[in-house]
């Protein structure tokens, strides 16, 4: 039986953006991988603000939506509940699929961080990390070879409040941007 090699992507995706999307097409194009499961915060660890779980997972799944069945929602923190670490949800997803061999695809924003994650030799054990640059982020000796353009929920936010929909219009998916002002997210946070 050949084992299924499934990549994970953490995130608050609060909201998510097309960076989120270009991190998950050229995961699945250039990392010897399955497939890519988003997986959502449930509860910050560090207290940060979040939409609630239930709009962040549907706009996630407004976003994958165009990237196929190799690319889908993976709600085990939510199930998990509490704060959400990242050892807890590998540790939960080996249990549930152990014929699974598990990655996680993080930004190189957060290399310098990874050795103060929870547990972290033991996660850096379990699974393998593949990093993703981004502009305006680089870390000392990281290159992926792929660089994301600089973007942030914390500019995708801003820009909601403000109502540069010009400039959303290029940065958000289309279906997560008209779900976002359907339900009148992110204007008063």
């Amino acid at each position: 039986m050949t084992t299924r090699r499934v990549c994970l992507f953490g995130g608050s995706f609060n909201p998510p953006h097309v960076c989120h999307v270009l991190a998950s097409a050229w995961a699945l194009s250039a990392l010897p991988i399955d497939e890519i499961w988003w997986v959502p915060t449930f509860q910050h660890a560090f207290g940060k603000e979040l939409e609630s779980f239930s709009h962040r997972a549907q706009m996630v799944r407004q976003a994958i939506e165009p990237l196929g069945p190799r690319v889908q929602l993976c709600d085990i923190e939510q199930r998990l509940g509490g704060e959400s670490r990242t050892i807890r949800t590998v540790r939960a997803l080996q249990a549930e699929c152990p014929d699974t061999e598990w990655s996680l695809l993080v930004g190189g924003d957060l290399v310098e961080q990874m050795p103060r994650w929870q547990s972290w030799p033991e996660l850096s054990q379990l699974v393998d990390v593949f990093v993703i640059g981004r502009f305006g982020s680089r870390s000392p000796g990281i290159d992926s070879g792929f660089m994301l353009p600089g973007l942030s929920s914390t500019e995708i936010r801003d820009a909601l409040r403000r109502d540069d929909s010009a400039w959303l219009a290029t940065r958000v998916p289309a279906a997560v941007l008209a779900y976002i002002r359907e339900h009148h997210l992110y204007h008063d946070d």
